[in-house]
Parts: C-alpha cells; structure tokens; sequence
C-alpha cells in the first residue's frame, strides 16, 4: 500500500514507508519529504509543457501534412540522438554509484540493451504478427520490465533505429536524421540545454533536471503522439512504422520510476540542496518548452525543412 501526499500525482513510496518503519527515518524526515513533493507537484508537475502542449495538442488530431510529419521526425530525431551525450554525462557525473547505474538503466536501454527481467529465464516468447510488433514492439527487441543488468543488447534495440524505421516510411534516410546539422536552433538549445543541465557535474542540478525530464516524459505526450501518428497510418501511410513511439509510451513510467528512486535518495542526504535541484528542474522544463514551442512556431508560420 503507498501513502499519498497532498498531491494527486505523488506517492510516498513503499520504499520510504519500509524505512520509516524500520527506524531510518524519522517521522520529521518523512513528513519533510511530503512537503518536497508537494512543492515538486505546485512547481515541476502544472508547468505548461506538461499541461498544456499545444504542439503535441494538434498532433494528436493527424492532421500533420507529409511535410510536418517529415519535419516533426527530422527534428525529433536530432533531440533524440543527441540526447545519447547527455545520458552519458549524467552517468559520468553521477555523485553515487547507486546513482551511476539508474542512469545507465536509462542510456544502455536508449543503446539497444534490453530490459531483463531476472525471473524470466527460459520463459517462452511468445509469436507476434508485423502489425502486433509495431504497436507494442518486438518482443525479442523490447521489454517494458526489469533492468538492464543481465540483459542482452541487440543493434535493432537501439532506439535510434527504431525512430529511422519511422522516417524511411516518410521518405528520410540515415543521412537525413539525428545530427545536429539537421537541427533547427530551438532543438539545438534543446540538446545543449540537456548536456548542461542533465548531465551536469553538480549532482543537485541533474538530478533536478533528470527528474524533470523523465517526468515530462511520462506525463501524456507520447499518448498524443501516438495517436496522430495512429490515425495517418490508417487513413493515409499503411506502412508507417510506428514501433519507437508506441513503446516509448509504455516505458516511460519505468524510467521515471527510477528517477523517483534517485529523488528518494538524494534527499535524505546530508547534502541535499533544494534550490540546486529545482535549478535543474525548472531549466530541463524550459528547455523542453522551447523545442516544442518552436515547433509549433515552424508550424504556424509554415516553416517545414
């Protein structure tokens, strides 16, 4: 059973509830916590990219012409392959060991290592038809469960692979996709923005900004993605893969919960900076905010690539 907080989007976790039953928390410490989760809640969580996308609102509805599909993947795939560098500096930087690994959980998968989960060996995979695979992926490639730990790597896992399948349905290449002389200046900001922040040296700053990220990430704007994309493949492109954007829906919440894990344990150390964290935080969010801002903005003024 988890303990909600005052707000309606975080719990205390079983994790915290087992320590303070054990006697490594005090209920000062807990009751501390709580209020941190409600200003996390109040300040990260109403943020208007999270609330209110009005790109990803539009998306939703498949109205994207073959032009705006093609930039949107362009664009995104740029976000998406750059974002490697910062998730290797997040591991990099990482104060704690503990640390360390939840961030590799997140780089090695984005590498093509898949998740393992240690109860399943010798479970039989179970035959999946084409159309099956590419609404819920693979299941030789993708898992939504387990660790990375024990897990095998496969070139075809990469998600960056995935997201080419998408856009050789729409007529982009390898070439024409993931480098930075592909971005437009907001998802350029966006990428560096990461690096600096993510992967910052000072472990409040990134694990403010990696909290943000993955938080934004499991909020709702992959359902809106998919959902557009789902709609041009049945009424317009048959062929469209859309493998990477489908199982990034599902996963989401498995990264965040593993950013929710660090959160717990940065802020019962001794040197937990408030002001650092939200930093972080605050910055990722503005970051994200313009990339999709700026889509919109190549949107409204017409201004595909």
């Amino acid at each position: 059973m988890s303990t909600a907080t005052h707000s309606d989007h975080l719990l205390l976790s079983e994790r915290i509830e087992g320590r303070l039953q054990r006697g490594e928390l005090t209920p000062l410490q807990v009751n501390s916590y709580k209020e941190f989760l409600d200003e996390v809640d109040r300040d990260l969580f109403h943020h208007r990219v999270i609330t209110s996308n009005a790109y990803t609102r539009w998306f939703q509805h498949g109205e994207a012409t073959d032009a705006e599909l093609r930039h949107f993947v362009q664009q995104f795939s740029v976000f998406s392959n750059q974002f490697l560098v910062a998730a290797l500096l997040r591991v990099i930087h990482a104060p704690t060991l503990e640390q360390a690994r939840a961030a590799k959980e997140i780089l090695m998968n984005e590498l093509g290592v898949i998740y393992h989960r240690p109860d399943s060996t010798g479970r039989r995979v179970e035959a999946v038809d084409d159309e099956g695979k590419d609404r819920e992926g693979d299941p030789e490639l993708v898992s939504t469960e387990g660790t990375v730990d024990g897990g095998t790597f496969r070139f075809r896992a990469a998600h960056f692979e995935w997201l080419l399948a998408v856009g050789q349905g729409i007529g982009l290449t390898y070439n024409d996709m993931g480098q930075r002389k592909h971005g437009r200046p907001y998802t350029l900001h966006f990428c560096n923005e990461l690096q600096h922040l993510y992967g910052n040296e000072n472990g409040q700053v990134s694990c403010g900004a990696s909290f943000a990220v993955e938080n934004w990430a499991a909020a709702g704007f992959w359902q809106e993605l998919e959902d557009g994309l789902m709609h041009i493949k049945q009424t317009r492109i048959p062929h469209l893969r859309l493998a990477f954007f489908t199982w990034h829906n599902r996963v989401e919440a498995q990264h965040a919960g593993h950013v929710m894990e660090e959160l717990e344990e940065v802020f019962f150390a001794p040197d937990f900076d408030r002001a650092r964290f939200f930093e972080g935080a605050h910055g990722a969010l503005e970051a994200v905010s313009m990339f999709w801002d700026g889509l919109e903005m190549d949107r409204t003024t017409g201004i595909v690539d």
